[in-house]
């Protein structure tokens, strides 16, 4: 049962909220869209789900054309961010409205409704009214009656967002295994490049209402196709610069160069280096100094992430443990450029030996 964007597009008057999307989802998959907010992935999943019509393309599920079929008509779950329950049924009562609606036999509602609250940590509130609740525990009384259903395709629009961390950790774990053995399709929509790469699957890239990347999770993290990708898939932000490449040593700023990476032309690129690869002591032989006026120290307790300014270019550094930085001194940072990324004029990866496969 594959769920098909073909040419998918969406306009309101004249702002194109969706530009025309080709997308392949397969039976049994776990997708991701991750972009930052605004960029259009609940308008794109609204449509997969029917709730919003295409201005142009079409939708395909199982081999079917169904761009004009209403949502009710289709076997599909939608949760957001903010939850939705009804208030005057009770939690129990929420969960099992979906296998009512089916007319499924009592003792399997029991039977899968108390599975399903078990899983989202619930069981002891069965009987409790939403307004009773926490908001963490509405969200997954939530999910559990979406879930329930054990729809064909499953649409999650940042569903852990209101969750407390502990069981947004737990959730994210035990997510993919829920749909492993289920034969349908899941879309999972997140602003959080750590969330993509802790759930795994595959993952479509957007920005600004486009799909700039789509492929195995993993693969779109380490081999960006281009700087676009490579932005959206890094947080903090990753770290850009212009730099020449001349007779085999890529030259980035006054005393900063480097020897080039083999198969790398002459020439103008951008590079990027994600802020981890970005690091307050050197850990490596290929590191280079970069030298530059802290900004802003941000200290978790686990992390130090330090925002510098060097060359006329903004730059930032994640490091693991604290690492005390004044703002408005001069610090030194040491960048491991062999794990950089090298983009040519139009923004695309340039694909050299050893160059942009970083992760």
């Amino acid at each position: 049962m594959a769920l098909e964007l073909k040419n998918v597009g969406k306009k309101v008057g004249a702002d194109v909220h969706i530009h025309p999307t080709d997308l392949t989802f397969e039976p049994g998959s776990f997708n991701i869209l991750l972009g930052t907010t605004l960029a259009g992935k609940t308008t794109l999943m609204q449509m997969m789900a029917g709730l919003e019509k295409p201005t142009s393309g079409e939708v395909w599920f199982d081999g079917r054309n169904v761009t004009g079929t209403a949502v009710q008509k289709r076997n599909v779950s939608m949760v957001y961010q903010q939850f939705i329950n009804y208030p005057n049924m009770s939690v129990f009562d929420n969960i099992a409205s979906p296998l009512r609606v089916a007319k499924l036999p009592v003792e399997e509602i029991k039977t899968r409704v108390g599975a399903m609250a078990e899983l989202m940590r619930i069981s002891a509130m069965l009987d409790r009214r939403p307004s009773e609740l926490s908001g963490g525990q509405q969200q997954r009384t939530a999910m559990a009656r979406a879930l329930v259903k054990d729809s064909d395709l499953i649409l999650l629009d940042e569903p852990l967002a209101n969750l407390d961390f502990k069981l947004r950790e737990e959730m994210r774990d035990e997510l993919p295994r829920m749909f492993a053995e289920r034969n349908c399709v899941v879309v999972y929509a997140t602003t959080e490049p750590t969330e993509a790469l802790l759930l795994g699957g595959h993952t479509a890239a957007m920005h600004e209402g486009r799909v700039v990347d789509f492929g195995p999770t993993g693969q779109i993290y380490r081999n960006p196709s281009g700087l676009t990708s490579a932005k959206v898939f890094s947080e903090p932000p990753i770290n850009l610069a212009r730099a020449s490449v001349k007779a085999g040593w890529v030259l980035l700023d006054e005393g900063v160069s480097w020897k080039a990476d083999k198969g790398l032309a002459e020439g103008d690129y951008t590079i990027g280096i994600r802020p981890h690869h970005v690091l307050p002591v050197r850990q490596s032989s290929k590191s280079v100094v970069i030298e530059g006026k802290v900004k802003v120290a941000e200290l978790t307790g686990s992390e130090s992430i330090i925002h510098f300014h060097a060359h006329d270019h903004p730059w930032v550094s994640l490091s693991h443990g604290v690492h005390p930085f004044e703002s408005g001194r001069f610090a030194r940072f040491y960048a491991d450029m062999s794990k950089c990324f090298y983009f040519d004029g139009d923004g695309r990866l340039v694909d050299a030996a050893g160059a942009g496969k970083a992760a």
